[in-house]
């Protein structure tokens, strides 16, 4: 790129001939002096100057190279749910409650459990890396950087993004995992787009994905009717083209961590034979404040999106919302006064799967998504946490 300054900063040579080191400020170049201009001035207000971006050590030519911004696209998605279905009406043999009355406050019919014995996060992590590479014809050994989001995973440690690139072979990467609750897609994504802006890699895996049902108390109806288990992991390549996670606004608030936590198993509250027999183990939530919050903080985010972008929400052609619950997502989308057609649901499927909830819809909705289409990704969850990511897609 070219610079042009008045005083000290490098610039454009005047003249139209070859450019001049900084000699002209009365130092000279000793790794590399550049020839100066045959009949340059001998004295000027300013010293303009080429910016060399690259130089032929043979020629010691000036090799000017337009800079293009690379952006983070996602090239390929693949999600995953286990076999087992829980639908409503097992529910209804476990619990006091009732398919009209899950439905008409969730949303909700069916939801996927990992029920096979001595399975974990990293298991169904396998398969979706394992299926993603295949799908975008690309090498374990290609990949630079795993990032797992996931509240759920094998252990407290390691990570299981760690554990996700020994089962599926990936041995030039690093791995770590996000906790963020339902959010975590988001804060993985944009994370994992830095290190591809940044130029220092080109191929990053993103994994959003929960085992929800390894934390939730099947005789409490107000949590076990909500979540199921399940995710969807994305690659992330450079992109020239104007495509790809353009920006996000990301947002937290400490405060609200006691309306929706699991109360024993950190280091505040080690796990001990009483905390297990008080069920502390278990997510606890205050739905009401959630559901205020969720709705507030979307929304907002939202709308800081379109501003800083300058878009209507005419230019954006498909609303990812985290599936929380029905009333939710409809409480967005009705604030926006967004076309609803445009928004993706698939609650009813697969429940809430926390961090897994975004990319599943992606997966599911990827055939009719066109190149250059405008999305909104947008989530709220424990901590609070919460955020709203425009991206592009890219094929």
């Amino acid at each position: 790129m070219l610079h042009r300054s008045p005083d000290r900063t490098p610039g454009i040579a005047q003249g139209g001939g070859r450019a001049w080191s900084p000699a002209c400020q009365g130092t000279e170049s000793r790794k590399h002096p550049v020839p100066r201009q045959r009949h340059a001035p001998k004295a000027q207000a300013s010293c303009l100057v080429w910016v060399i971006i690259g130089l032929n050590s043979v020629t010691l030519r000036p090799q000017l190279k337009i800079m293009t911004k690379i952006r983070a696209a996602i090239t390929g998605i693949q999600g995953y749910v286990p076999d087992y279905i829980l639908t409503n009406a097992e529910l209804e043999k476990m619990v006091d409650t009732n398919d009209e009355w899950i439905t008409s406050r969730t949303g909700i019919k069916e939801r996927h459990i990992l029920k096979e014995p001595g399975k974990a996060a990293s298991d169904m992590g396998r398969i979706m890396v394992d299926k993603l590479l295949k799908k975008t014809n690309t090498s374990p050994d290609e990949i630079e950087l795993v990032i797992c989001c996931c509240i759920t995973g094998d252990m407290v440690f390691p990570d299981t993004a760690n554990t996700i690139c020994d089962k599926v072979g990936i041995k030039n990467a690093f791995g770590y995992d996000i906790h963020a609750a339902c959010s975590g897609f988001l804060f993985g994504l944009t994370t994992g787009a830095k290190f591809i802006e940044s130029g220092t890699y080109k191929k990053v895996i993103v994994i959003g994905m929960d085992v929800m049902s390894s934390i939730i108390d099947y005789t409490d109806r107000a949590t076990c009717i909500i979540f199921g288990d399940g995710g969807g992991a994305v690659l992330l390549e450079p992109n020239t083209e104007g495509n790809g996670i353009i920006d996000s606004v990301l947002r937290g608030d400490g405060s609200g961590r006691e309306y929706l936590h699991m109360k024993a198993g950190g280091s505040l509250r080690p796990p001990t034979a009483e905390t297990v027999a008080r069920k502390e183990h278990y997510v606890y939530q205050e739905g009401k404040a959630v559901f205020k919050a969720a709705i507030n903080g979307m929304v907002d985010t939202i709308k800081k999106i379109l501003e800083r972008n300058e878009l209507t929400l005419d230019q954006i052609d498909w609303l990812v919302p985290h599936q929380a619950n029905i009333r939710i997502i409809n409480g967005v989308a009705d604030a926006l006064n967004f076309d609803p057609a445009k928004v993706m649901i698939n609650i009813q499927k697969y429940g809430n799967t926390t961090s897994g909830t975004l990319p599943l819809c992606l997966w599911e909705w990827e055939p009719q998504l066109k190149k250059g289409d405008n999305i909104l990704l947008t989530a709220f969850g424990g901590g609070f946490t919460w955020g709203t990511t425009y991206l592009r897609w890219a094929y």
